[in-house]
């Protein structure tokens, strides 16, 4: 298992992005939403790899996780827990993360120009998702 201290402070990023996240959507900052939430997606799928002992060193922590599925490493109920977070680890991965960083330099589309409200709201309930999950499985494994 990973450190306590490393996983606690791996949730307490993924809640402070939360409510940025929660803020940027209520202030209609769509890409500012879309970009926190991706955080906190990011951050609450390390910190259940990290339950694992598998370093934090990744920024595609559904690939490990899937995984640690996959080699039935963990019981069934965690397993389902984990089903649940893959999509979302899945969808929200490094391509979108660097749209809302850079833009579609391709299509010269700024980050602005490319979220909207809708796509703030996936991206929001998908971080509020992953937040619940991995909350739930790290009661189960402590």
């Amino acid at each position: 298992m990973g450190s306590q201290k490393d996983i606690d402070y791996r949730l307490e990023l993924a809640r402070g992005f939360l409510n940025e996240a929660e803020y940027e959507f209520s202030v209609k900052r769509w890409r500012a939403c879309v970009s926190a939430s991706i955080l906190v997606v990011e951050n609450a799928g390390l910190a259940v790899l990290m339950l694992f002992g598998v370093s934090a060193q990744t920024h595609k922590p559904g690939k490990h996780l899937q995984q640690l599925v996959s080699e039935g490493t963990v019981s069934d109920e965690i397993a389902a827990l984990v089903r649940e977070l893959l999509p979302e680890l899945e969808k929200h991965d490094s391509h979108e993360k660097m749209l809302a960083k850079y833009g579609d330099e391709s299509e010269y589309r700024l980050p602005w120009d490319i979220f909207s409200e809708n796509e703030a709201l996936i991206a929001l309930e998908a971080a509020r998702n992953c937040m619940r999950i991995s909350s739930q499985i790290v009661d189960l494994l402590q």
